[in-house]
């Protein structure tokens, strides 16, 4: 039974995504020669299905400074900056459930497609948002 499921997997193209080629490490150059070449071939990216939340995007222009999204927000992603009356987002703690962006009065808050969100810096500037 483990043998037939076995050979049934091992000539069957997989199911999941290669990571995307632009993330890839030094490491596998040569194999993204291949795919230059025409020799090797990069399965096509997932489409993001519609309603996805990914990483938050904040428009300073647009906010006001009301602070209602630092009240919904159950993770403490949302820092309140009084000097400029503005927000910062620490994305590594989020969960994603998008309260802030419902809450926000004049939509200076939204979900973006982004997903690809590892680094190995919780501090890192792309996890930070201002």
């Amino acid at each position: 039974m483990i043998l037939k499921a076995l050979f049934a997997q091992l000539f069957t193209r997989p199911v999941t995504n290669r990571f995307p080629a632009k993330y890839m490490p030094r490491s596998v150059t040569g194999f993204l020669a291949k795919v230059a070449e025409g020799k090797a071939k990069l399965t096509p990216p997932v489409p993001v299905p519609p309603g996805f939340r990914g990483k938050l995007v904040y428009d300073r222009e647009k906010c006001i400074g009301c602070q209602l999204c630092l009240r919904v927000c159950p993770a403490q992603v949302i820092m309140f900056k009084p000097e400029d009356k503005k927000i910062r987002m620490h994305i590594a703690r989020c969960t994603f459930c998008a309260q802030c962006v419902d809450v926000c009065p004049v939509d200076a808050l939204a979900v973006s497609d982004d997903f690809l969100l590892a680094d190995y810096d919780r501090f890192s500037p792309s996890l930070i948002v201002e």
